[in-house]
């Protein structure tokens, strides 16, 4: 029979070959307070009472799955469970399907992380910090859903994509509009160590004029006041972001910083503001042979060079960051920000890991004012449990 297949067992033996499933997980558990005078507790309570009280989250509950497929085929699905564990509701993180068209070209299709800068493409699972810069989190770095792809050479990497919303908000029909994303860094071997160097861009336009708001919380996830806060920027029609990114490893030490501008577009006479943030940060392994691997435009996994039950207590790490963020612009008075910032990290093992912060947040023209006064200041205190799988 012509074209028949010798051995049709053998042949699905090979294609199922190419096939394989990892499950994958992550938990983090954090507690923490924010310690503030009596004006400003006064004042933090009228707005979110109880807001800056101690209390224990679960900070993410990540359940998920990795794929591979024929044809150089792979795909996650992975969503988010911790605001089912308060009673809320299940959300998606990463789904999305990739093609490895190239040795260095990937392509991906679904809900991905847009190109944002170094700390926001570093895995939350890896950071020197419980929470990422105020950057990050104020200027509404979230996952899309779009189609992308990553080309790297030599020490170039090349990365774009246009996205519409997350995923969660096209499935329920509250898409509001697209965005293209781009990102460049340039990642030479410097002497005995690695340079970091890179550029990130953002445009996204909505499909009618919307509102955006831009906040932070003091440092720590838990506390539910904040005092940075834009408030409801009406007749919004989209934003343009850009940013700028450096960073060197050696050995047990590395410094990273990173600026970022955001610029909101209006309809006809509305003032159109420009904020600003940016940090810079410093760490240094105290356990000998450790260091933070860099790899690919980001920060990866640290495994200890003596972990804990294999001769060693695992990889103790010191960190030092200075955070500022500034939302205040012609007649948006959103507060400025100056953090500053420490941490200690503890990885026993490549795959637990326990961070200790404090930091000291000084507010100017802050969005809520204590006594009528609107500089001020609050301590922030947070522990982080980990693992994943």
């Amino acid at each position: 029979m012509i074209g028949a297949v010798a051995n049709p067992s053998a042949a699905l033996a090979q294609d199922d070959s190419e096939w394989s499933l990892q499950p994958r997980g992550r938990l983090q558990i954090d507690a923490g307070w924010v310690d503030a005078s009596p004006e400003v507790k006064e004042a933090a309570d009228a707005v979110t009472p109880g807001g800056l009280d101690a209390d224990v989250e679960v900070r993410r509950a990540y359940l998920g799955v990795d794929g591979k497929m024929p044809g150089n085929l792979g795909f996650r699905i992975e969503g988010e469970f911790a605001g089912a564990i308060e009673g809320s509701t299940v959300t998606w993180t990463d789904v999305y399907l990739y093609w490895d068209a190239a040795k260095n070209l990937r392509v991906t299709l679904g809900n991905q992380k847009p190109f944002w800068g170094l700390e926001e493409m570093t895995s939350d699972l890896f950071p020197s910090f419980a929470e990422r810069a105020a950057l990050n989190t104020a200027f509404g770095h979230e996952r899309r859903t779009g189609l992308s792809a990553t080309y790297s050479t030599g020490d170039v990497l090349v990365q774009g994509g246009a996205f519409i919303d997350d995923i969660d908000s096209v499935l329920g029909g509250n898409d509001r509009g697209h965005s293209f994303d781009g990102r460049v860094v340039y990642a030479p071997k410097l002497g005995a160590g690695r340079l970091h160097l890179g550029a990130s861009a953002h445009v996204r336009s909505f499909d009618d004029p919307a509102s955006l708001r831009y906040s932070v919380r003091p440092f720590i996830h838990n506390a539910d006041t904040k005092f940075i806060n834009t408030g409801s920027i009406t007749g919004s029609t989209g934003e343009v972001g850009y940013g700028l990114e450096a960073a060197y490893v050696q050995g047990p030490f590395h410094v990273a910083a990173e600026t970022r501008w955001q610029h909101v577009n209006r309809t006809a006479a509305l003032v159109e503001p420009t904020f600003f943030g940016g940090y810079v940060e410093a760490g240094y392994f105290i356990t000998k042979g450790d260091t933070r691997p860099y790899k690919g435009g980001v920060f990866e996994r640290v495994k200890p060079a003596k972990p804990l039950g294999k001769g060693g207590i695992g990889a103790v790490q010191l960190n030092l960051r200075y955070d500022y963020l500034d939302l205040v612009d012609g007649p948006i008075r959103g507060g400025k920000q100056n953090g500053y910032e420490v941490s200690l990290v503890w990885t026993p093992t490549s795959r637990t890991r326990f961070i200790a912060n404090y930091g000291r947040m000084e507010y100017d023209q802050a969005a809520i004012a204590a006594a009528g006064d609107r500089s001020y200041g609050v301590d922030a205190f947070g522990v982080r449990a980990q693992f994943d799988f």
